[in-house]
């Protein structure tokens, strides 16, 4: 399967003590393979490209506070990265499903025009009507 639209771009927040985590985690994760770091935000920050296949920001933080980082745990930090490893999760589970068939589905889609549904009402129109 070929993957389309697959590179991310994050930020990871450290906390401010102890100081220098950004630089550390720079020197840290640039000599990855599928994943780019970008630059440093300021002191506690960190902006990274990668590759979803390869990686999740779930994984590439978890790997990070087994080295020892700080992450942000501030309110709003907290609820975007759970959004973010939620989203990431459903996409990954999604690029290992196989590509659907088109012929199979146009078979489907046709079988499903010609089957009666349950809001078909066979009273006539002059009789629905309430008067």
């Amino acid at each position: 399967m070929e993957y389309a639209d697959t590179e991310r771009t994050r930020q990871l927040s450290f906390t401010r003590l102890p100081a220098g985590q950004a630089k550390e985690a720079f020197i840290l994760l640039q000599d990855l393979p599928h994943l780019t770091v970008l630059s440093t935000v300021g002191d506690t920050g960190l902006l990274i490209r990668y590759e979803l296949p390869f990686y999740t920001l779930e994984r590439i933080e978890f790997a990070l506070i087994d080295q020892g980082f700080h992450l942000d745990n501030a309110l709003f930090t907290k609820l975007m990265r759970s959004l973010i490893h939620y989203i990431e999760s459903v996409q990954c589970q999604n690029l290992t499903q196989p590509e659907q068939r088109e012929r199979s589905r146009r078979i489907f889609a046709q079988v499903y025009e010609h089957h009666a549904h349950g809001d078909h009402d066979s009273t006539p129109p002059e009789l629905r009507e309430y008067r």
